[in-house]
């Protein structure tokens, strides 16, 4: 019985059509049994072509989520021998040798995503046409999972695109539109989706020479070049990632040395290489981040309403980016100030945002056209979610709220994006406090995916709901917290922060302190991020959550005294460093300078004590909804799996007297919360 795959017979124009819907999943993915049944019909199609020619086989997907998105990751889960692994991959690659060795041209119709496996089945077809919709993204994003292309991916990218494009596009692992795949080669044709037939139909007939690396492009595959261009990837890798928690991207260049003279030699080396890599501890724990990510989409009830028009107030770089990248997901947005400068910037802010990430003009066109500036707050009575971005002071976003409630219409979601305060003091004065929830963003908001939805003690359970739904609809990740100083993310880091303060006023060098923490595979050091964040800001959180965190801290002194001064970070040119075309100094520590053994322990110590505390009082629901939000939030190193899966991987009794043993050197701040004590469940 056919579940997954489809044939429908050959039409007027003498094509064939495969389609895949991948029964009881959202999206299409290159799972066991569609691989089987994908074998069951080239059993049937081999002969039939041979004796009966056609104009062309089409493959596309039924679903309009896409035409591939991978591999089932869960399947992955299951294998534990190195032999079963790549006994699936030479599989793989036979089926897809037999989509290439079809007697008649092949075609990929791209909507969509079209990722990893996705993509590897399209390049062993004869041709690709991609739609230009914003919708469809194309790419290899194995390398975030800790792994490389193994279905042929590394032989079919380097045929089509040549080794250097190739391998920049897998070890970035960056999805293309339509139209930069197009650009890149990757793909043969870019049309708008009512066009995409009849371009199948015009290359099977016309049957254009498949796309190919030229020379020039083929040349660094030559041995006496190939392990001096590896040897420079590798130099630049190093720069970029710590070898020794993420090592498929070296794998990779090293594959692409060793096999890189032909077909069968980088399809063997994927078939040795890539189970080791999926087998390890590394791409095992960057596949469950890669889980927690689907558990935050999955939070969004699909029958919850999303906002079609959505009001901001506050048009500084928080609230102007928030506005702009809601009108990017599609919403009609009106921005609202008190001045016309700032709403200014924020416009202009907006029109990059877009012209980036909107290559045809017409759609960055569109999406200006959803943005509007509203100073007097028009927009405020159709709003259906109204978001307060406001700085951070009670008594204002008080005030806000108290004329928000007078004009909005009844149905409207009010939200607050405060960092910190208590959602039931801003709410204070409302008379529905239970239509409050906070939505916190991150800055740049473009970039960040993570949004704490934050429930009060009075917020109804729909608002929060609706919430959820919102955020979704602003393709961003809802983080369902508590409202509690600080919620989660900032909690967890301030302490992380002033852990770094203090060992700066013990004599340790900056750049020692910032390298130990990346070195245990943070993004950035604790005081180059408070320089980014901006020093003010992180003396007013400070401030707020200092006496809430589980070992309560004054404000550092020098974290003051540098406020004062003006010394506010990358923003005002210097901070805990000194910048020069935003560009930091790099003071090299004393001749002979020693870092204190713990220097590391003390930095993470200090957030992961604060993790458990946050689990002891509920502020997320669940562990692993914790590590989602601290890696996503503060890029908590991901090869560890997450802060919670740290402490259970690392043996909670043995992490404990860790933290008792920096009490006793450090004192009281590292004293550990007693949520170390009853072994909560997930930990």
């Amino acid at each position: 019985m056919n579940r997954h795959w489809h044939l429908r017979e050959a039409d007027a124009r003498g094509l064939m059509w495969l389609g895949l819907d991948h029964q009881g999943h959202a999206v299409n993915l290159l799972a066991l049994g569609v691989l089987d049944e994908l074998e069951s019909r080239l059993d049937e199609l081999e002969p039939r072509l041979a004796a009966d020619p056609i104009v062309g086989l089409v493959l596309h997907s039924l679903k309009e989520t896409g035409f591939i998105a991978g591999a089932d990751l869960g399947e992955f889960e299951r294998l534990s021998d190195p032999a079963e692994a790549a006994a699936h991959i030479r599989r793989v690659h036979r089926i897809l040798d037999r989509i290439e060795s079809l007697p008649c041209p092949t075609l990929a119709l791209i909507h969509g995503f079209c990722l990893g496996g996705g993509l590897e089945l399209a390049l062993a077809c004869r041709y690709r046409v991609a739609t230009d919709d914003p919708a469809t993204r194309i790419g290899f994003p194995e390398i975030q999972l800790g792994l490389f292309p193994g279905y042929g991916g590394t032989w079919r990218a380097i045929r089509v695109l040549g080794p250097i494009a190739a391998l920049r596009l897998m070890l970035t692992g960056r999805s293309l539109s339509g139209r930069e795949a197009k650009a890149l080669g990757l793909v043969d044709r870019v049309v708008p989706r009512r066009q995409l037939e009849a371009t199948a139909a015009d290359l099977a007939r016309d049957q254009p020479r498949p796309g190919r690396a030229g020379w020039s492009r083929r040349l660094p595959n030559l041995w006496p070049l190939r392990p001096l261009i590896a040897a420079r990837m590798e130099h630049q890798t190093d720069a970029k990632v710590v070898r020794a928690h993420y090592p498929a991207p070296f794998a990779l260049i090293r594959h692409w040395r060793d096999n890189g003279s032909g077909r069968d030699p980088l399809l063997a080396g994927e078939a040795r290489q890539v189970p080791e890599l999926l087998l390890g501890e590394t791409s095992r724990h960057l596949r469950r981040v890669f889980a927690l990510q689907e558990r935050l989409k999955g939070l969004a009830s699909s029958t919850t309403e999303r906002p079609r028009r959505v009001q901001v107030i506050g048009a500084g770089v928080m609230g102007g980016d928030i506005a702009a990248w809601c009108a990017l997901q599609g919403m009609r947005v009106g921005l609202q100030d008190v001045s016309m400068e700032a709403i200014g910037r924020a416009m202009r802010r907006a029109q990059t945002l877009f012209g980036q990430r909107l290559s045809d003009p017409r759609l960055a066109r569109d999406a200006w056209d959803r943005l509007t500036p509203d100073p007097s707050g028009q927009g405020l009575r159709g709003a259906d979610l109204i978001i307060e971005a406001v700085a951070e002071d009670l008594s204002l976003k008080q005030r806000v709220f108290a004329e928000i409630e007078e004009r909005a219409g009844p149905q409207a979601l009010l939200a607050t994006n405060t960092s910190s305060l208590p959602l039931e003091r801003i709410g204070s004065n409302l008379r529905h406090p239970e239509r409050l929830v906070g939505l916190h963003f991150f800055n740049p908001v473009a970039r960040m995916r993570l949004v704490e939805v934050v429930r009060g003690a009075d917020t109804d359970p729909d608002p929060v709901a609706r919430a959820i739904a919102a955020v979704r609809a602003m393709d961003r990740l809802p983080l369902p917290v508590l409202s509690r100083p600080g919620f989660l993310v900032n909690r967890v880091l301030m302490p992380y922060l002033l852990e770094a303060v203090d060992l700066l006023d013990e004599g340790v060098p900056v750049g020692v302190i910032d390298r130990a923490a990346v070195a245990f595979g943070m993004p950035m050091g604790p005081l180059a991020l408070a320089d980014s964040v901006g020093l003010d800001i992180c003396l007013a959180v400070s401030d707020t959550l200092g006496h809430d965190l589980t070992a309560p801290e004054e404000t550092p002194q020098r974290l003051s005294r540098m406020v004062a001064e003006g010394l506010l970070g990358r923003k005002s040119g210097r901070g805990f460093y000194s910048y020069r075309d935003g560009r930091p100094s790099r003071e090299r520590p004393p001749r002979g300078y020693r870092a204190p053994s713990d220097l590391t322990e003390r930095l993470i110590f200090r957030l992961l004590n604060e993790c458990v505390a946050c689990l002891r009082e509920g502020v997320v629901e669940d562990a692993d909804l914790l590590d989602a939000g601290v890696i996503l939030g503060t890029g908590f190193a991901p090869h560890t799996g997450g802060p919670a899966h740290y402490i259970a991987q690392g043996g909670r009794d043995r992490m404990r007297e860790r933290l008792a043993s920096l009490q006793r050197r450090h004192g009281g701040h590292f004293r550990p919360d007693r949520g170390w004590n009853p072994h909560p469940a997930g930990i």
